[in-house]
């Protein structure tokens, strides 16, 4: 067997990806079954949309659910870094300042299975974590984005 991908993630985001399959496999496969029974008795297939569109939400139930089985067999929990407590790392959260006079900002650096910039968790694949892992409290690093440099100063890391 190939290599497969891993997963960095936290235990938390193990366990959410875990809620997530479950409801899934219980709840939601069953609602989108049903919903294709109810639009099978709407009649001719071939121009029904009802049950062209639970299809398609089947499909994409079926192809998450994979997606999560697979993610969660190939999880790899980050261990949290006691030794280096000032040290930019998988798992943490870090505090920076845009320069020359930017606001703060906090995000925790996480493994792509769980980055959700909403709830200030970035990818370690983004462009702000890959500048800053490694760096510690007092570094100013350059960031690459995708409209330009910037400067940041980390002031925190948790």
């Amino acid at each position: 067997m190939a290599n497969e991908k891993q997963y960095p993630m936290t235990k938390e985001g193990k366990e959410k990806l875990e809620q997530e399959l479950e409801y899934l496999k219980t709840v939601k496969r069953k609602e989108v079954v049903e919903r294709i029974k109810i639009a099978r008795g709407f009649g001719d297939l071939s121009e029904n949309s009802e049950y062209d569109a639970a299809k398609d939400e089947q499909a994409f139930v079926e192809s998450r659910i994979q997606m999560l089985e697979n993610m969660i067999r190939n999880a790899v929990i980050i261990e949290e870094d006691t030794e280096n407590p000032d040290v930019v790392s998988l798992g943490k959260s870090v505090t920076f300042i845009e320069l020359p006079d930017g606001e703060e900002e906090t995000y925790t650096i996480v493994g792509s299975a769980e980055a959700d910039p909403f709830e200030g968790k970035i990818s370690n694949d983004s462009p702000i974590a890959k500048s800053l892992l490694g760096r510690r409290v007092g570094d100013e690093v350059t960031v690459q984005t995708p409209g330009g440099e910037m400067m940041v100063k980390i002031v925190a890391v948790n």
